[in-house]
């Protein structure tokens, strides 16, 4: 598709627009119940998540499709500041929200959002930019990711904290940096994830779980024991949209952290797949960006922002299907919740807007 002699890529807004029309399709079938019982009002968290995810994100995504690209460079160390602020600013009285037992959201009056969420793309912006500047050494990283670090494990949001180091480690392999960089930098971010998990007795438990170390069928193993018994009843074919039973109390946060287990259930094999291939071609798509630009910032940018999303999902289904720990992160563009969709969409305008900044 062409806009005054470019193109961008028409493959990526394709599928994230159906990843986003799933969302809608799914989020009615499994919040419907929910939405009546506590609000009188079946389409309550649909609503909510339109006015304040896709709306917004929406827009915002267009804002930043058409911004120059050179000005995101150049704010990206503002960029990383300001949400770094307000991360701290969670953890003040009356500006903070408790969310799973931690300080996770900031109110600000007219909108409360998690600024974590943030987080993963205002790091992905800042250090593309770092590394496509100059060959960084390992100090810069290191204190980059020693703040976050602090500031994540103070809000025990220990999965975000995977999903960005994660992502930093791809892009930084494919930075003009030393082999041994990686090395380092892998096992000394696998220790540091060792001492959380042995300083929270709850990750500790969720890994025992796993590992099937502690047989607790209704009590620590109830969550993935339910999501495992919804995602077998799925079958090839599934259940049929809005037929499934496990949403109906069995599991927790069907609408959010679990909503692929539902997705699984009423759609079976068939339509699990056909929603992780969409995820695969993000990836692809993301990777095809970044190999068209001869900038090098930008390379990293899509390769970051591709990253991140992908490497979410798979820690979300992933946990869904027993081979990682349950976590709180959300399916992207499909779990409910505003701030994680207004950034993920975000995300998908810098793709286009660099995939545009090619002549083809």
């Amino acid at each position: 598709m062409r806009i005054k002699g470019y193109h961008f890529d028409y493959y990526l807004l394709l599928t994230a627009v159906i990843l986003l029309i799933l969302g809608i399709l799914f989020l009615s079938s499994v919040s419907a119940v929910f939405s009546q019982e506590r609000f009188g009002k079946p389409w309550y968290y649909l609503f909510h998540q339109t006015i304040y995810g896709i709306v917004p994100g929406i827009i915002l995504g267009f804002v930043v499709f058409r911004i120059n690209l050179s000005k995101i460079k150049k704010w990206s160390f503002l960029i990383i500041l300001g949400v770094l602020i307000l991360m701290v600013l969670v953890f003040i009285p009356g500006l903070s929200i408790i969310s799973g037992g931690a300080p996770r959201w900031l109110n600000l009056g007219f909108v409360s959002f998690q600024p974590s969420e943030f987080l993963k793309l205002a790091f992905i912006i800042y250090f593309s930019t770092l590394l496509g500047s100059r060959k960084i050494s390992l100090m810069p990283f290191f204190v980059i990711i020693g703040v976050i670090i602090l500031l994540l494990a103070c809000q025990s949001d220990i999965s975000t904290l995977g999903t960005i180091i994660s992502t930093a480690i791809i892009m930084y392999f494919l930075a003009p940096t030393p082999f041994w960089h990686i090395v380092l930098i892998t096992l000394l971010t696998a220790g540091a994830f060792l001492i959380l998990i042995r300083l929270a007795p709850y990750r500790m438990k969720r890994l025992q779980v796993l590992l099937g170390l502690i047989k607790d069928p209704m009590g620590l193993g109830y969550q993935i024991k339910q999501i495992l018994i919804a995602i077998g009843s799925g079958g090839i074919f599934g259940a049929g949209l809005t037929e499934s039973y496990q949403k109906f109390g069995f599991i927790p946060q069907t609408i959010s952290d679990s909503i692929f287990a539902i997705i699984a259930e009423e759609t079976g094999f068939i339509g699990s797949l056909f929603l992780i291939s969409l995820f695969m071609i993000f990836l692809w798509r993301g990777f095809a960006i970044s190999k068209k630009t001869t900038d090098k910032s930008l390379q990293l940018l899509a390769v970051g922002i591709s990253s991140w999303i992908s490497i979410q999902a798979l820690i979300n289904i992933g946990a869904m299907v027993g081979i990682l720990p349950l976590t709180g992160i959300p399916l992207p563009f499909i779990s409910y919740g505003g701030s994680h969709l207004v950034v993920e969409l975000i995300g998908v305008g810098i793709l286009l807007n660099i995939s545009r900044s090619v002549k083809k």
